[in-house]
């Protein structure tokens, strides 16, 4: 069974290079030109996209892909119908072409010598801070739920960063770019404005911006000025990652969304943006110390992920049928170094 859900994930993959093709050549033609007329030849593209998950069953299978295509890829390809976004150099091969649509990475503008691929010790103990907190779930019926709730916050973000991190060194490697953090220690956020906008999922954020924030904010700044446009965009920006998270949450359990999801979202779209108000108005007489700031911001993010975010992740049987997964890549991994043993040993 393992083995035909890799084969059916490996073939819906190989259909969306393809469909990328499609729309690389859509670019490079004459008849097709930015507007309208090539958001009508991608649309196909963009809803075949967002079905694509519907047919994949692994848990992280279906999140990495939904995340990937049917958000990113598809907001990417949404900016490149209007000749904007990353997708629209055209300097771009088309094997970069699909690898920048397809795969949560952005380029960096200015290279630098020193970045975070070349420094792989901080990702070697978040990968063996998270195998340690997946053992931990062996004693789960000894654990406070409080304590349980906390521990989920970490493996969402262990788990994102590995796997974003995972994709984007492979790519570095493979094509030779410079890429973007993924997170820029989401733990050190000393407000929201701090954690949504600078440190986590920073691929979301970067799609966001030419699509969500940007649009609202010019479009709010001919009618309340550019000035205060800044507050409906901040807080348009959050809705519209909430509808793209209830959509993720949906390709994982297949039920219908309870807008817990929407709520989270909601709130903290609601919070960031009195926090812009009360930064404009009070940050420089009263700024308080990191000390204080970065407690009360994680907190505040963990407490009410712990109220809204998680209870339709673990209702939907996410947890289990993540450790199951887990459990079957470590007999493949262990099967795989015996094997290589004992090969080594026959010589």
């Amino acid at each position: 069974m393992a083995s035909e859900g890799i084969n059916k994930f490996i073939k819906l993959w190989l259909c969306i290079i393809i469909s990328l093709c499609y729309c690389y050549s859509i670019g490079r033609t004459k008849k097709t030109p930015k507007g309208i007329v090539r958001l009508l030849c991608l649309l196909p593209v963009m809803c075949l996209f967002l079905a694509i998950p519907l047919n994949i069953s692994s848990i992280h299978f279906a999140g990495t892909t939904a995340f990937s295509i049917s958000w990113l890829a598809n907001f990417k390809l949404l900016l490149f119908a209007f000749g904007k976004g990353p997708l629209s150099s055209p300097s771009l091969s088309l094997p970069r072409f699909i690898a920048i649509a397809c795969f949560p990475i952005k380029i960096q503008q200015h290279p630098s010598h020193l970045n975070v691929y070349q420094t792989p010790t901080n990702y070697a103990i978040k990968v063996l801070l998270f195998a340690l907190l997946l053992s931990v779930y062996d004693y789960t019926h000894h654990i406070h739920p409080t304590i349980l709730l906390v521990l989920y916050c970490f493996h969402v973000y262990f788990c994102l960063e590995i796997i974003l991190v995972t994709v984007a060194t492979l790519t570095r490697a493979l094509l030779g770019l410079e890429l973007e953090k993924q997170f820029n220690e989401p733990y050190l956020s000393t407000s929201l404005q701090d954690f949504w906008g600078k440190r986590w999922n920073l691929m979301a954020t970067s799609v966001l911006r030419p699509t969500a924030y940007e649009p609202i904010r010019n479009t709010a700044a001919r009618f309340i000025g550019r000035k205060r446009a800044l507050l409906p965009a901040v807080f348009g920006t959050f809705v519209v990652s909430g509808i793209m998270h209830e959509l993720i949450f949906y390709y994982l359990g297949r039920v219908w969304p309870t807008w817990e999801v929407m709520r989270f979202f909601l709130l903290h779209g609601v919070c960031v943006t009195a926090e812009v108000v009360l930064k404009n108005a009070f940050a420089d007489k009263w700024p308080l110390p990191r000390e204080v700031s970065t407690p009360l911001t994680v907190g505040f993010v963990m407490i009410t992920g712990n109220w809204l975010f998680f209870p339709p992740l673990l209702r939907c049987g996410a947890k289990e049928r993540a450790l199951e997964e887990y459990a079957v890549l470590g007999a493949f991994i262990k099967n795989v170094t015996t094997l290589t043993f004992s090969s080594f040993q026959s010589h």
